[in-house]
C-alpha cells in the first residue's frame, strides 16, 4: 500500500522548516521532502575540486548545493541542501517596513500590488521566528569585535547623506548561548532539542564565508534550529528526495511522486499520500511544481506565474576608497558577509519623499576572494612578474653572489591596497513586481527585466554613488548592468497571495484557491517586493500558515471566513432592510418566476467589459451564472418604475474557485433610462468565492433603437463588472476587479421561455400581464415612431 501521512512537506527552507517544526509539534505526522543533501558543519565546499563538485544539474548527476539559473532579464543562485536557503544566504533577519504593506498601487503595465495581510498580522509570528532563530546585529561595541572597518564606514556615510543607518539582526552565534558573552571559536550551546547532525558547532570566526556554506556551524541556519527541533518531534526528514507529480485524490488529499537521488548516481521512484500538502520549493521549486503539474490541478487561478520579482536585488562595488590620510581600509574580507544596513525611505511613508525604498548593505566575502581579485589586475600583475624575470636575468648574466629570494618573491604579491580598500554594495528594495513566469520545454522561463523598475534601480544606483563619494571611493556597476542584468538571490512571487483567486494564486493564508489542503509556504507567495531581506517574512508568513492549517489563526475553505468587507461584519450577505430576502407578497397575490442562463467571456484584472471579453476570449477564461428570476407579488412589481425581482442561483468562474451559490441578488426589468426611447436591465448578484470572500457582480443590458435589426442582441447582451466585497445600489462600488460581457444563446432563450412558472389564483392572467408589460416597454423602445417621436 501507498505510504500515507498527515503532512507532506517539500523543501527545507524558511517556509518548509518553520511548517515542519510547527506541524510535528503539534501531533502530525510529517514527512518532509528535500531535493539536496545535509551539510554538517565542515562538508562545505572549499578547495577548486570540491567546488567543481558543488553544483546542482540533476541530468548530469551533480547533486551539489549551488543551483544557479539564468533568464533573459536577470541570473539567479539558490541552493539545494537540508536548510534551503538558509545556508546559503547572508544571515539576515528583518522585518518587512510597516508601510511598504501597500494595497493596490498600481503598476507600470497595469494592475496592482496589493498585500491581503499587514505588518500587525505578521507581528506575533515574527516574534515566534525569532524567538526560534535568536537573531543579534554585530557586536560592534565589544572589545573583540570593535575592529570592523567597513561598518563604521557605512555608518559614517549614512551620516553624512542623513540617512537611517542599522546593524541588523544577523542569524549567527557570536557567543556560546544567546545574550551570553561574545568571543570568536567558542563551543556553542546547543538548545533542548539538540542538533540533527550531531556535530559540534563553534562561534563566528569573522571569515566571511557566510555565503559558501558556515564550515563552523555558527549560523543559526535552518538544520540547526527548525528541521532539528522537527526531527525531534518525530518530523521524517529525508534528504536527495526530489518531488516531481503532484495529484489531488478523490475525496480530498494529495499523492506526491518523487525521485530519490542515490550517492552512486543512480535514481529510483517512490509515492507518498498525504492529506495536506505544503510546497515550500523555493520560488523556483514551488512555481515549477505547481506549472509542471497544471494539467492535474486545472482549477488553479490565472494567477499563478504572475506578479515575480526580484527583491529589488543590485550588486555594485565601491572600490579605492581613500580618507585624509589615504586609501581608506574597509577589510571586505573579515567578519560575517553583512554587518550594516543604510535604508532610503519609500514615497508611500508620507509627503516629501520620492521614489520606491530600498536598503544598502556591506557585503564581505571570504579571504580567497582577495587573492582572486589581486590575482584578476592584470595590468599591475603583470608589471610585477617582469619585473621579477628581469632582476634574476640580471642576476644571472652578472653572476651576482646573493642568494636572498624573500624580498624578490615579496615583490611578486600585491600590496593588497586594491582589495583592502573596497567592497561590494548590496540593495534590494521595492522594485515592480511584473514579471511573468511560464514553462518552455520543462525549464521555467521567466519575463521579467529591469525596464520596469529603471526608475528604481536609478535610486538604489544613486544612494550607491553617494556612499562611494563620502567614503571617497569610486563607484562601479556590476557589468551586468551594461546589458541591464542582475543577479538576485531573492527571488519572489508567481504564485502570490491574494483576496480571491483573481487576485492570486492563494488566500491570505497560503491555502491554494480551489485546492483545500494545497498551501504555497515560501517566497513564492509574496505578492511583491518584501523590500528588506526577506526570509524573516517568509519564515513568519508559514508560521501564520500554519496556524491556519492547524484550525486556528483563520478558517479555512469551505467555512465563514473572516470578513474582508465591513459589511460582512454578521458573516452573512447583508439584505436591505426595506426589503428583506424572502419576504415574500402578501396572502393570496400573483407572483411568477423564470429561470435565465447567460454565460461569456469573462478576465479578471480588466474593469472595461469589452476589454475583459477580449482578454477573456484569448486565455480562454469565463464566466456563467444560472438564476431564478422571482416576482413574489406581480401586482407590486408592475406598479414600481424600477420592476424590482429577486435573483438567486449559482455562478460558474474557473477564476474564482468554480462554481459558487448566489444566495441573494437584485433584478431590474426595462427600467427607463436618460433618454425617452432607452430602457435598462439591471443585476447585482451577492455571493462569496470558494474562499468566502465576498463579491459582487453587476450587469446591464442597454436598451436602444439603433440602426438595423438589434432587438435581439441587445436584449441577450449583459455588460457584467465584478466588484470586491458586497456593494449595494447606494455605495460607490470603486474599480471593478474583472469585467466581460454575457451573452443568451437562441436554445437558452427557448429553454428560459419553457421556465416561466405563476403562482396565485390566475396563473395565465399572471403572465398574460406580465408578458404585456414586457413586450409593451419593448414596443416604446424599437417600435416605428410618428413625427411627434421624431421631434
Amino acid at each position: 500500500m501507498t505510504e500515507h501521512v498527515d503532512v507532506v512537506v517539500v523543501g527545507t527552507g524558511f517556509g518548509g522548516s518553520v511548517s515542519a517544526y510547527r506541524l510535528a509539534e503539534a501531533g502530525k505526522s510529517v514527512v518532509v521532502l528535500e531535493r539536496g543533501r545535509k551539510y554538517p558543519p565542515g562538508s562545505f565546499a572549499r578547495s577548486p575540486a570540491e567546488m567543481r563538485g558543488s553544483f546542482w544539474d540533476p541530468a548530469r548527476k551533480q547533486y551539489g548545493l549551488f543551483d544557479v539559473w539564468s533568464f533573459r532579464g536577470f541570473a539567479s543562485l539558490v541552493s539545494a541542501g537540508v536548510g534551503g536557503g538558509s545556508l546559503i544566504y547572508a544571515n539576515v533577519l528583518k522585518r518587512k517596513d510597516e508601510r511598504w504593506f501597500v494595497h493596490e498601487e498600481p503598476l507600470p503595465g497595469g494592475g496592482y500590488e496589493t498585500w491581503p495581510i499587514t505588518r500587525a498580522d505578521l507581528e506575533p509570528h515574527y516574534d515566534a521566528v525569532e524567538r526560534m532563530l535568536t537573531p543579534a546585529p554585530y557586536p560592534l561595541d565589544h572589545p573583540d569585535f570593535s575592529d570592523m572597518p567597513r561598518t563604521k564606514a557605512m555608518r559614517e556615510a549614512a551620516a553624512a547623506l542623513g540617512l537611517e543607518f542599522e546593524r541588523p539582526p544577523l542569524a549567527v552565534r557570536f557567543a556560546a548561548r544567546p545574550g551570553g558573552e561574545p568571543g570568536t571559536g567558542l563551543p556553542i550551546e546547543e538548545e533542548w532539542y539538540g542538533n540533527l547532525h550531531g556535530e559540534q558547532r563553534r562561534t563566528c570566526r569573522l571569515c566571511g564565508e557566510c555565503n559558501i556554506g558556515c564550515n563552523d556551524g555558527a549560523k543559526n541556519s535552518l538544520d540547526h534550529t527548525y528541521l532539528s527541533a522537527a526531527n525531534a518531534y518525530k518530523a521524517d526528514i529525508r534528504e536527495r528526495s526530489e518531488v516531481r507529480v503532484i495529484r489531488p485524490l478523490t475525496g480530498g488529499g494529495y499523492e506526491v511522486g518523487y525521485r530519490r537521488h542515490q550517492e552512486d548516481g543512480r535514481t529510483t521512484a517512490a509515492t507518498i499520500r498525504c492529506d495536506k500538502l505544503v510546497l515550500a520549493a523555493g520560488t523556483f521549486g514551488t512555481l515549477h511544481l505547481l506549472l509542471r503539474n497544471r494539467p492535474r490541478l486545472p482549477r488553479l487561478s490565472k494567477a499563478l506565474g504572475t506578479r515575480f520579482t526580484g527583491n529589488g536585488d543590485l550588486l555594485t562595488f565601491l572600490i579605492k576608497a581613500k580618507d585624509r590620510d589615504g586609501m581608506r581600509d574597509l577589510e571586505a574580507n573579515r567578519g560575517p558577509v553583512i554587518t550594516s544596513a543604510i535604508r532610503v525611505p519609500d514615497a508611500v511613508e508620507g509627503e516629501g519623499i520620492v521614489g520606491r525604498g530600498h536598503y544598502i548593505q556591506d557585503a564581505g566575502y571570504p579571504s580567497f576572494v582577495s587573492w582572486l581579485v589581486e590575482a584578476a589586475n592584470a595590468p599591475s600583475q603583470l608589471t610585477r612578474i617582469f619585473g621579477f624575470a628581469a632582476k634574476r636575468l640580471l642576476n644571472a648574466v652578472d653572476r651576482s653572489p646573493s642568494a636572498s629570494l624573500s624580498h624578490d618573491l615579496a615583490g611578486l604579491l600585491d600590496d593588497g591596497v586594491f582589495t583592502e580598500s573596497s567592497v561590494p554594495l548590496l540593495g534590494m528594495g521595492r522594485d515592480v513586481p511584473d514579471g511573468v513566469v511560464r514553462m518552455r520545454d520543462g525549464w521555467l522561463d521567466i519575463d521579467w527585466t529591469t525596464e520596469s523598475s529603471l526608475e528604481y534601480f536609478g535610486g538604489v544606483r544613486a544612494t550607491m554613488r553617494g556612499i562611494s563619494e563620502v567614503l571617497g571611493g569610486e563607484y562601479h556597476d556590476n557589468p551586468m548592468w551594461l546589458t541591464k542584468r542582475i543577479i538576485s538571490v531573492h527571488p519572489l512571487g508567481g504564485a502570490p497571495m491574494g483576496r480571491h483567486p483573481g487576485e492570486g494564486l492563494c488566500d491570505p493564508y497560503g491555502e491554494v484557491f480551489g485546492y483545500p489542503g494545497l498551501y504555497v509556504a515560501d517566497g513564492a507567495a509574496m505578492p511583491g517586493p518584501v523590500g528588506p531581506n526577506p526570509s524573516l517574512t517568509i519564515a513568519a508568513w508559514a508560521d501564520r500558515l500554519c496556524d491556519r492549517l492547524l484550525g486556528g489563526g483563520g478558517p479555512a475553505h469551505g467555512s465563514t471566513v473572516e470578513p474582508i468587507d465591513p459589511h460582512r461584519s454578521e458573516g452573512a450577505v447583508r439584505v436591505p432592510e426595506e426589503e428583506p430576502a424572502g419576504r415574500g407578497g402578501p396572502a393570496g397575490s400573483a407572483g411568477l418566476s423564470f429561470t435565465e442562463e447567460m454565460s461569456g467571456s469573462f478576465a479578471l484584472g480588466e474593469s472595461e467589459p469589452r476589454q475583459g471579453e477580449l482578454v477573456g476570449r484569448r486565455d480562454e477564461r469565463g464566466l456563467t451564472f444560472r438564476l431564478t428570476i422571482s416576482i413574489e407579488d406581480i401586482d407590486r412589481f408592475l406598479d414600481d418604475p424600477s420592476h424590482t425581482a429577486t435573483a438567486t442561483g449559482w455562478l460558474h468562474c474557473d477564476d474564482l474557485g468554480g462554481r459558487v451559490s448566489v444566495p441573494h441578488g437584485r433584478f431590474h426589468l426595462l427600467v427607463p433610462g436618460s433618454a425617452t426611447d432607452t430602457r435598462h436591465m439591471y443585476y447585482r448578484l451577492f455571493f462569496d468565492d470558494l474562499a468566502g470572500n465576498p463579491l459582487t457582480l453587476t450587469g446591464r443590458k442597454d436598451l436602444h433603437d439603433d440602426p438595423g435589426l438589434d432587438l435581439w442582441s441587445d436584449t441577450t447582451t449583459l455588460q457584467a463588472w465584478l466588484h470586491a466585497g458586497h456593494v449595494y445600489e447606494d455605495e460607490d462600488p470603486g474599480q471593478a476587479i474583472g469585467a466581460g460581457v454575457l451573452h443568451i444563446g437562441w436554445r437558452d432563450f427557448l429553454r428560459q421561455l419553457g421556465t416561466i412558472r405563476a403562482t396565485g389564483p390566475d396563473p395565465l392572467g399572471t403572465i398574460e400581464r406580465f408578458g404585456r408589460m414586457f413586450l409593451g416597454r419593448l414596443w416604446e423602445v424599437y417600435g416605428p415612431r410618428g413625427p411627434e417621436d421624431e421631434e
